[in-house]
């Protein structure tokens, strides 16, 4: 049976880019792979003949071949071969596809040590200091690279050797068919090398437990969830990388007199009768100092009066809130013989509530609302 033409398996025009080659082949690779599937003899014939067709196309001096004189042409360059040197880079052609079949990440191997883990500390502070900033010394606890061993987990003199099974490269190459796939050494864990004196020390595990004592600096504004990041503060790396970082999250004691909604402040000012009919000034305490409020004539109970700009501040931005001081109308509930002599009087003289002098009054709208 003839050959078919490799464009032709491969789905492309002559003149094709590599990018498009690759491309071409690595979705036929997926589809017919035979770990997809299983049995099938039609699927792993297509698989070889886009292997075939792949492993030509992809080299310059088969493929120029190629297309001067047919399949003829790279036969007489002994053939186009399926060994699995000529096809150890597909690891960068499949990327994580090949990790499902072989466990490993299925592209090459990255050197670069694992970053540290981040750590969390929960702190808890007075409404005041959220609100005007502050300075606090912590103490951590957290794992520290080791001193004696500077975090590798050996003894300096011959405390390490080289890993035997991937001889020091940290990744293995695996075989699967025709193709052969970089993976990271299960025996080293990727290191290259293996522990053959553990460091007296930290006994081998590359980092020490300790207290650190550090100072975090609260900017005016915050709020219970506020998280502040600490770069580096976190636990350190088991494989020589960079520290992980701190987060210092937030918890904000309830006030006395304040309650916070987002920058705004409210606060309750209670006033007698007399105060909100005639008027009165309060002091009111804010985080500038006390500050006269005039409660006017006739305040309801419920009134609202608005100080602007005595808020929280904002957080790294300018400006802030503002305050509300919500006026309460206190009754009383008990009074002397005198005191409501007095309340019998001014009932007698005042209106009925929600009536204007001269008005008909509630039973006079009611009156008018029948006739």
């Amino acid at each position: 049976m003839a050959k078919r033409d490799y464009y032709e398996v491969l789905g492309l025009e002559r003149g094709s880019d590599d990018q498009t080659i690759k491309s071409a082949y690595r979705k036929l690779a997926m589809k017919y792979h035979p770990d997809r599937n299983p049995d099938n003899a039609e699927a792993e014939e297509k698989f070889k003949e886009a292997a075939e067709a792949y492993g030509v196309l992809s080299d310059p001096d088969k493929r120029a071949a190629y297309d001067r004189f047919g399949h003829q042409g790279v036969s007489s360059m002994g053939g186009p071969g399926y060994s699995a040197d000529q096809f150890a880079d597909f690891g960068d052609i499949f990327g994580d596809f090949f990790g499902d079949f072989f466990g490993g990440s299925g592209g090459r191997r990255s050197n670069r040590p694992r970053r540290g883990d981040d750590m969390r500390f929960d702190l808890e502070i007075e409404f005041e200091q959220a609100v005007r900033g502050t300075s606090v010394d912590i103490q951590i606890p957290k794992l520290e690279p080791c001193s004696r061993c500077q975090g590798v987990g050996a003894e300096k003199d011959d405390g390490l050797t080289t890993c035997p099974t991937c001889r020091g490269r940290g990744e293995v190459l695996i075989s699967q068919g025709f193709i052969s796939i970089r993976r990271t050494c299960n025996t080293c864990g990727g290191r290259g090398q293996l522990i053959r004196k553990p460091c007296i020390q930290c006994k081998g595990e590359g980092r020490t437990r300790s207290e650190k004592k550090l100072k975090v600096n609260i900017p005016a504004g915050v709020d219970t969830g506020t998280q502040l990041r600490l770069s580096g503060e976190g636990q350190a790396s088991m494989s020589g990388g960079p520290p992980g970082d701190l987060y210092v999250v937030i918890e904000v004691k309830p006030h006395d007199v304040f309650e916070r909604q987002e920058y705004d402040l409210h606060c309750t000012v209670p006033v007698n009768i007399a105060q909100a009919v005639l008027g009165t000034e309060v002091d009111i305490p804010t985080f500038e100092g006390i500050e006269t409020v005039k409660i006017p004539e006739g305040t309801q109970p419920g009134t609202q009066i608005r100080l602007r700009s005595r808020g929280v501040p904002r957080v790294n931005a300018s400006g802030r809130g503002d305050l509300y001081v919500n006026v309460e109308v206190h009754i009383p509930t008990k009074l002397t013989r005198e005191q409501k002599r007095l309340v019998e009087q001014l009932r007698e003289i005042l209106p009925a509530a929600g009536e204007d002098p001269g008005s008909d009054g509630l039973f006079g709208k009611v009156k008018n609302l029948f006739q």
